[in-house]
């Protein structure tokens, strides 16, 4: 028998990242691929990027410059790269770093089992379209193993916000939805191999609109899966958040206490250069009537510091929305330009002043998150258990609140739901006993 072909993918970047990276190992299984978590032993290196955070493209050339003594030792090996780096650059990528066989963008990584076809055959594979034909229809199969309690599933794609910062509307493309139907016969699949919680992503998750209810609707639809116990989904957009998807929180008893909304900025004069379309007290009041619908709700944001022009005064708009609203956990990160959105051609901050200030709004949003952390302790939170811990005897999952929750028991099997009685609040996570 011809021996399998070993894959090593490395992810970057969001749970989208990490959803496409499955889909495409599952394309190259086909091709006779198994997957390794090493590259040293690959006969392919796949790289599937992320153009969100600073010096994106750059990280990955020194990633691939880490390869080539591979390519010298094994001429066979083929390297690619993915995603939205792979988007953005194209054919500059294969000008930079020769090694490189293919290049392939976000939309078109249905594609890969071609692309590297014509890479074994000796050409440069390139492709950086927004193709008409479907990638998860093309890819719709599954392999039939068993699959841990979590997942992730998309359901939207693409942005048509185009945020004065966000390189998305450029590298995705516009929004689009996936059908409703796909989307539930995915779900039951995933059930049936042994996941019980399914989180939906999009770039704009809530601007969904592949089911007729929008996100609202397809959420129902699928707690009608007898097995799923909860849904989660990531990330928002606070103008789409509407009356329905907020309803949901408090009348859908399998959608998570857990809610992922950035705001990016607390200055209406800096949501404004933003191109946000919304003002701080809009996102506020947001918040309220999302707390009235589900009071336990706990919250998690995205904040951008030293955005240009932004003043001392912006700034402290930003602590006092903070300060406000309250988060169970945040992503901050200093302003950093990305080539050709609107935002990169305007005068920047020093970066000592994005520093201080990156310093200063981290450590509040850590005294939050510690707080409410710490509150828990003497609360029964319902665990979804994932794995062993470190330690024998101990398991790990995670709360409603998405919180790590450890406790000592031989009993515990993956999958399972079970009471826990909070005794413990350490640095990231929470521990407790099981209730009977």
């Amino acid at each position: 028998m011809p021996q399998d072909k070993k894959l090593y993918i490395k992810t970057y970047g969001c749970q989208m990242n990490v959803y496409d990276s499955e889909r495409m190992a599952e394309a190259m299984g086909g091709q006779g691929y198994v997957t390794t978590d090493s590259p040293d032993d690959a006969d392919m290196i796949l790289l599937n990027t992320c153009h969100i955070r600073e010096k994106a493209a750059e990280k990955v050339y020194s990633e691939l410059g880490r390869y080539k003594h591979l390519k010298a030792e094994k001429p066979d090996l083929k390297i690619g790269v993915a995603g939205c780096v792979a988007q953005a650059e194209g054919q500059e990528i294969m000008r930079r770093q020769p090694m490189v066989d293919l290049v392939v963008g976000p939309q078109s990584y249905h594609r890969l089992p071609q692309l590297e076809a014509r890479a074994r055959a000796g050409e440069k594979a390139l492709d950086t379209d927004f193709p008409e034909d479907d990638k998860f229809e093309t890819l719709k199969t599954r392999p039939k193993a068993k699959r841990g309690p979590t997942a992730f599933l998309t359901v939207q794609e693409g942005c048509d916000k185009f945020c004065a910062f966000c390189v998305v509307p450029y590298t995705r493309g516009a929004e689009v939805s996936r059908p409703a139907d796909r989307i539930m016969t995915e779900a039951r699949d995933l059930v049936e191999r042994g996941v019980r919680e399914l989180t939906l992503l999009g770039q704009n998750v809530n601007a969904y609109h592949g089911h007729e209810g929008g996100l609202a609707g397809l959420i129902r639809e699928l707690a009608t899966i007898e097995d799923l116990k909860r849904i989660r989904f990531t990330t928002s957009h606070p103008n789409d958040m509407d009356d329905d998807l907020i309803a949901a929180h408090g009348d859908c008893d399998k959608l998570m206490p857990y809610l992922h909304l950035p705001v990016q900025a607390g200055s209406d004069r800096i949501l404004k250069r933003m191109n946000r379309q919304h003002t701080a007290e809009q996102y506020i009041r947001l918040i309220e009537r999302l707390r009235a619908a589900r009071p336990d709700l706990h919250l998690s944001g995205d904040f951008i510091v030293g955005f240009p022009e932004e003043t001392e005064e912006d700034f402290q708009a930003t602590l006092d929305l903070i300060e406000e609203v309250r988060y169970g956990s945040a992503f901050s990160f200093k302003y950093s330009t990305r080539p050709g959105t609107p935002a990169a051609e305007r005068d920047q901050l020093p970066e000592d002043v994005k520093d201080d200030r990156l310093k200063r709004l981290q450590a509040l949003l850590t005294r939050q998150q510690r707080a409410l952390q710490d509150e828990m302790v003497g609360r029964t939170v319902k665990v979804l258990f994932e794995k062993a811990g470190r330690f024998a005897g101990q398991m790990v999952g995670k709360s409603e609140y998405l919180h790590a929750v450890h406790v000592e028991s031989d009993t515990i099997v993956p999958g399972s739901l079970h009471s826990v009685s909070i005794e413990h609040s350490g640095a990231n996570s929470l521990s407790g006993r099981l209730v009977a």
